[in-house]
């Protein structure tokens, strides 16, 4: 696995590491995690309550609220289908013995930083599998517009995050559409061009010990082992 495929917000994941597959002979390690399929169901349901946000409104709301109040598990099944996210995020916390987020603004929050936790849960896994060290999060797709999840992301994760290209999937459709013409000859020419085409935004992690005791509460009582 390369330095560029070793973690991706979303769906991005899924979508490069079969792309990559079929060009290349080849699969790297990936694992989903979602998180802003949850926001956007808020969103929908908030929409249809009469209250329209949206993404700078509602960052700006979760930076406004308390940090690390209630957490969640991104990848529960409760959170696949569609539709009134908003309560079973709530009921979520209420199984778990936590605040229960009762406005937009501790919801949302709850969302972002529950994502972030989670990223570095599975990190920590791929790094037990491939039995070495991740040193930093590239992060691409739309979810590497988002300053404040990127940051959050290097702040849980103890990790520098580089951030971008946000076009992910359109790029690697253009990609391999150039290798197949001739135009690049193998994936390590197309990297290149990409890097060369759109420098990533660096964060740095901010050493916090309110993150760490955030992570072990979410690995201890969040995650299904843990609520065992």
């Amino acid at each position: 696995m390369e330095q560029g495929d070793r973690f991706r917000h979303g769906g991005e994941t899924i979508k490069l590491c079969l792309l990559r597959g079929r060009r290349e002979r080849s699969l790297p390690a990936a694992k989903n995690v979602k998180g802003l399929w949850l926001l956007q169901e808020c969103r929908r349901t908030w929409a249809a309550q009469g209250q329209q946000w949206d993404d700078e409104a509602l960052v700006r709301l979760a930076e406004a609220a308390p940090p690390l109040r209630s957490l969640i598990d991104p990848d529960d099944p409760r959170f696949l289908p569609p539709g009134e996210m908003p309560a079973r995020i709530q009921a979520f916390c209420q199984e778990t013995g936590q605040p229960i987020p009762e406005e937009p603004a501790g919801i949302v929050r709850c969302i972002l930083e529950s994502f972030t936790l989670k990223y570095r849960w599975v990190i920590e896994r791929l790094e037990a599998l491939l039995a070495r060290p991740i040193p930093c999060i590239p992060v691409v797709g739309g979810g590497s517009r988002n300053a404040l999840l990127c940051q959050w992301t290097a702040d849980a994760a103890g990790r520098p995050v580089l951030a971008g290209p946000a076009e992910a999937t359109a790029l690697g459709n253009l990609i391999v559409q150039a290798m197949a013409l001739g135009h690049l000859s193998n994936l390590e020419e197309a990297r290149a061009v990409i890097r060369r085409s759109f420098a990533p935004l660096l964060y740095e992690p901010r050493a916090s010990s309110t993150w760490e005791e955030a992570y072990q509460r979410f690995v201890t009582r969040i995650l299904p082992a843990g609520r065992k």
